[in-house]
C-alpha cells in the first residue's frame, strides 16, 4: 500500500468511532452531455480545498468517467474494481493536484453499475469509513437519468444541476430537476450557467429559469452562479490541467472563484432531509428496489 492511502487507513482508525462531522454530498448532474459537468466539479473542488475545505470526487459517470483524464492522471483502480475484487476504499482513492483525493468510474466499461445486494452493502460499508474525513463528497454523475445515478443524487444533501444558455440545455435542465423533484420534493436544487458570453445575460437567463422552475413546479432554486466562456477552458482540458490553476486570473477561474466563497457564505437551507444521512437514504433506495 502508497504512503497515501497507509495514511488514509490511519486517518479511518483514528475517527471511526467519531460520527461528528460528517460530509455534505453533492450530487453533481446535467440534463445533457457536454456542459462542463466534470470541468465543473474538478475547479469548485479545488477552489473548496484553496478555502482549507476537505473534498474527494467521485466519478459515477460509469464506463464513460474522464475526472482523471481532465487532470492528465491514470488511475489504477477505479469504484467498479472495488466492487467485484472487494477491495478497501482505502485502495482505490487516488489523488491529483492540491491533494485533491478522487475516485475514478473508469472507461469504456458497460453494465457495470447493476448492483446487487452484496455490492450495494460493500459500497456504504466502506463509503461509511471516509464519511467523517472530508468537508464535501461530490458525485459527478452521469449526463441525464439513469436508475442508479438517480439514487445517489436523490439520496445526496443537495443537488448541483450545471446547464448552459443553449435551448437543448435548458431543456434538459428543466426535465431533470422536474424529475428529480418529483421523487424528492424537498430537495435543494442550485443552478449554474456555464459559458455565458455576457454576465449580465448569464444572470438574466438563470433568473428567467428559476421564475419557470417555480411557475411550473412551485420550487425555489438557488441560484450559484454564471461562468463566462474562456478560451483557456479549452487550453486547460488540451494540457489536462484544470483552468483555476492554469491561469487563476482567467475571467472563469475568478468567476469560480466568487461561486465557492457565495456558496460556502450561504445559509444553509432549512430541509429535514439532514435528519437523516446519506447512507440512509440510499440504503432505502437500493433496498426499495
Amino acid at each position: 500500500m502508497n504512503d497515501q492511502a497507509l495514511q488514509l487507513r490511519m486517518q479511518i482508525e483514528r475517527k471511526k468511532n467519531d460520527d461528528a462531522n460528517k460530509a455534505k454530498t453533492i450530487s453533481i448532474v446535467s440534463g445533457k452531455g457536454g456542459v462542463g459537468k466534470s470541468n465543473f466539479a474538478i475547479n469548485f473542488a479545488l477552489q473548496l480545498i484553496h478555502l482549507n475545505k476537505r473534498v474527494i470526487i467521485f466519478d459515477l459517470d460509469i464506463g464513460m468517467g474522464n475526472i482523471d483524464i481532465l487532470l492528465g492522471l491514470q488511475a489504477k483502480k477505479t469504484v467498479i474494481d472495488m466492487l467485484e475484487q472487494k477491495l478497501s476504499i482505502e485502495e482505490i482513492i487516488e489523488y491529483g493536484p492540491k491533494d485533491l483525493a478522487y475516485i475514478a468510474g473508469g472507461s469504456g466499461l458497460t453494465n457495470i453499475f447493476t448492483m446487487d445486494d452484496e455490492k450495494v452493502n460493500l459500497f456504504l460499508q466502506e463509503y461509511e469509513k471516509i464519511s467523517h474525513l472530508y468537508d464535501y463528497i461530490l458525485f459527478d454523475l452521469g449526463a441525464g437519468v439513469s436508475e442508479h445515478g438517480l439514487f445517489f443524487t436523490l439520496s445526496a444533501d443537495e443537488t448541483f444541476v450545471i446547464t448552459t444558455p443553449e435551448p437543448t440545455a435548458i431543456t434538459d435542465a428543466y426535465s431533470i430537476v422536474k424529475y428529480v423533484a418529483s421523487k424528492e420534493v424537498k430537495m435543494p436544487f442550485y443552478v449554474v450557467m456555464n459559458r455565458v458570453k455576457k454576465k449580465q445575460t448569464g444572470e438574466e437567463m438563470l433568473e428567467r429559469f428559476s421564475k419557470v422552475i417555480k411557475q411550473f413546479l412551485q420550487i425555489d432554486i438557488y441560484k450559484l452562479g454564471v461562468l463566462p466562456i474562456d478560451d483557456i477552458v479549452r487550453d486547460a482540458v488540451m494540457r489536462q490541467t484544470p483552468y483555476i490553476l492554469l491561469d487563476e486570473r482567467a475571467p472563469i477561474s475568478k468567476a469560480m472563484k466568487d461561486l465557492v466563497i457565495s456558496y460556502i457564505d450561504e445559509i444553509p437551507p432549512e430541509t429535514s432531509r439532514l435528519k437523516r444521512s446519506f447512507i440512509q437514504r440510499l440504503r432505502q433506495f437500493f433496498v426499495g428496489r
